[in-house]
């Protein structure tokens, strides 16, 4: 006999319906199963025919065909076991091809029956939906993540008799279920434990080039000597971001539920991302790919803040995958089986000593030499330099700011920067209504003309910046989006010379970086 059962696979951070058919016929006993298969995918034959003795099912041995259509995208996972012995049991007769009419289904099996959850079901019910499917089966384990999905029933089981069960009533008695409602994203709670602004002391510099930061979504560099407070103000950059929408936290949540990082127990995540790799990250942990093709740090930040520490110490050929997302906020991954589009939609900030000790410009502990110092800022390329919008250098903290009891009113509250934060950028939503993007930051060329016309003494300093200090036309471009953000947090709709002043002396650090100034005092 032949039946014909539901399914979906994943290819990069979506899915695509897949159809599994199962033939039944007298022959040499043994599964053969066809359709440009994993390892792991492959392996299923044993899985599944094990799991059917073990729960008292004992098919008649014959030859069995399993086709995965379509045949020419390769399939990974271990999710195909559920629908393979569906599929197998539909084709002896023990279960009524009709019964699945409607139904999808996933899910890995144990060799004693039991169904456990797979990475990925989030996106996989996805798939199902707009295949037209209306109904999953699948493990217990991820029904809670799959019925996320809206006007999708979804049934958890615990193992295969339950399947049998549930497909042999048609779905009758049975409760889909619950949507976790529970778990949609609420904002840091008074009291909360998370990293908070008012823990930082001193460095009002940095703090403003972080407002600045979240406030346009534009990219941050901060440099200085060691320990005066780069990863603290990083750490907290997250708190005075906004909440996350229901679209943006499903389409985070897909990310992370495909490489299996979902917490137990919450399908959805609850705070903006933040990822902080270390500097020996591998290319293919960053940008994406490997045996099995799984995004990598940068999509894993998307949504949120990608943090690189030690900017310098990180290798050149991993800083240098960040040009194109940078720009296009994706990132396609090329294999042999195709390409694969990854979001790259974060928000990168980073940070970096002046030299290797940590202790320039305090030449009474540095003791490197110039050369140690450009080699060091030299692993930093001047094409990577140029897509960050924002370079703030940090000042060492003086001893009052460290030493005795801090005022309750000293440090503002990430809660208190936060509200200037969503200000702008509900200014930005209104402003950019009718555009495919949301924030200064992500304005092209035509745009910039429209949304960031200066008078003629803004446009006669901005000619002298550019003159006096040799800039590139995408760091003026820059510039002209900083200034538009800064004008916004201060409510100018139109940008005037101190805010292009300000937008210019956060490009400074060029000078010292890549102009030799760092060297010269």
């Amino acid at each position: 006999m032949f039946a014909k059962i539901n399914t979906a696979g994943l290819f990069g951070v979506e899915g695509y319906p897949v159809v599994i058919e199962a033939d039944v016929r007298n022959g040499l006993p043994g599964m053969t199963l066809t359709g440009l298969l994993s390892t792991e995918t492959r392996e299923a034959q044993a899985r599944v025919m094990n799991a059917l003795g073990n729960s008292g099912l004992h098919p008649e041995p014959k030859k069995i065909t399993v086709n995965f259509s379509p045949a020419g995208m390769r399939k990974e996972g271990t999710a195909y076991d559920l629908p393979i012995a569906v599929a197998v049991l539909c084709a002896y007769g023990m279960l009524k091809e009709q019964n699945c009419a409607g139904t999808a289904f996933f899910g890995e099996l144990g060799l004693d029956g039991s169904l456990k959850g797979v990475r990925g079901a989030l996106p996989l019910a996805f798939a199902l939906k707009e295949a037209g499917f209306t109904r999953v089966v699948t493990a217990a384990e991820n029904a809670a993540e799959a019925a996320l999905v809206e006007d999708m029933q979804v049934f958890g089981c615990r193992d295969i008799r339950e399947v049998m069960e549930l497909l042999r009533r048609a779905g009758n008695g049975w409760v889909p279920a619950p949507v976790p409602e529970a778990e949609l994203p609420s904002g840091p709670s008074e009291g909360s434990s998370r990293p908070d602004f008012s823990d930082v002391r001193g460095q009002k510099y940095l703090k403003r080039a972080a407002e600045i930061a979240a406030s346009g979504m534009h990219n941050l560099l901060m440099s200085g000597p060691a320990g005066t407070g780069k990863t603290m103000i990083a750490k907290r950059l997250p708190s005075i971001l906004p909440e996350m929408t229901r679209e943006e936290n499903l389409e985070i949540s897909k990310i992370y539920s495909i490489c299996g990082l979902l917490p137990k127990g919450h399908p959805l995540l609850d705070a903006r991302p933040f990822r902080s790799p270390h500097h020996s990250i591998t290319e293919p942990a960053f940008a994406g790919g490997g045996v099995t093709v799984l995004p990598g740090e940068m999509s894993l930040a998307s949504g949120g803040i990608l943090f690189l520490d030690e900017l310098p110490l990180f290798k050149r050929a991993v800083l240098e995958q960040l040009r194109q997302p940078l720009e296009d906020h994706k990132i396609t991954i090329t294999r042999m089986y195709g390409s694969c589009v990854y979001p790259a939609d974060f928000l990168l900030v980073a940070a970096c000593n002046n030299c290797r000790c940590g202790f320039y410009p305090d030449l009474k502990k540095c003791r490197c030499t110039r050369g140690q110092i450009q080699a060091y800022i030299g692993r930093i390329s001047k094409p990577l330099m140029e897509r960050i919008d924002l370079c703030a250098e940090a000042n060492p903290l003086r001893v009052d700011e460290i030493v005795g009891k801090r005022k309750a009113d000293e440090e503002e509250a990430s809660a208190v920067i936060r509200k200037r934060v969503e200000a702008v950028h509900a200014l930005q939503k209104e402003r950019y209504k009718g555009e495919t993007f949301r924030f200064n930051s992500r304005l092209g060329i035509r745009e910039i003309e429209k949304y960031c016309v200066l008078g003629r003494s803004e446009t006669a300093y901005l000619k002298d910046a550019f003159t006096r200090k040799g800039l590139s036309g995408r760091t003026y471009h820059k510039i002209l989006k900083v200034a538009r953000t800064i004008a916004d947090m201060e409510g100018s709709e139109r940008i005037r010379e101190e805010h292009l002043a300000e937008a210019v002396e956060f490009r400074s650090i060029d000078d010292r970086l890549f102009g030799g100034g760092i060297y010269n005092e």
